[in-house]
């Protein structure tokens, strides 16, 4: 059974900072496409950085420069470092993982796609 288990969210003033985990069991992360997606109430869910199957990183250009996607296979776990975080940035966050081989932009823009979802963890910039 596959499970995504999302931590480190949490609430924070503008301009700080937040490192965000994805703890995945009974699925490796090599062969996948691995991504953090977001959703605002009221919005859609958006894509905010993803791996592709060879390793890639790919970025909204909302947070590029800013979130730093990383994965540590040997553990499993997915990672996002945010860094100067915006009031906009306030979401519930989801990693994802699907198997297969796709560049970064399927990966960053193909969320329904995904096959395994987390249960998601809740980010709050305040002003």
């Amino acid at each position: 059974q596959v499970q995504l288990v999302e931590s480190g969210g949490g609430s924070v003033q503008a301009g700080g900072s937040l490192r965000l985990s994805c703890a995945a069991s009974g699925v490796t992360y090599r062969g996948y496409c691995v991504g953090w997606f977001r959703q605002a109430p009221g919005k859609g869910r958006e894509g905010v950085a993803a791996i592709d199957s060879a390793g890639s990183t790919t970025y909204a250009d909302s947070v590029k420069g800013r979130f730093t996607i990383s994965k540590d296979n040997a553990k499993n776990t997915l990672y996002l470092q945010m860094n100067s975080l915006k009031p906009e940035d306030t979401a519930m966050y989801y990693c994802a993982a699907h198997p297969g081989w796709y560049g970064g932009s399927w990966c960053l823009s193909r969320g329904s796609e995904y096959r395994y979802w987390g249960q998601g963890t809740q980010v709050t910039v305040s002003s």
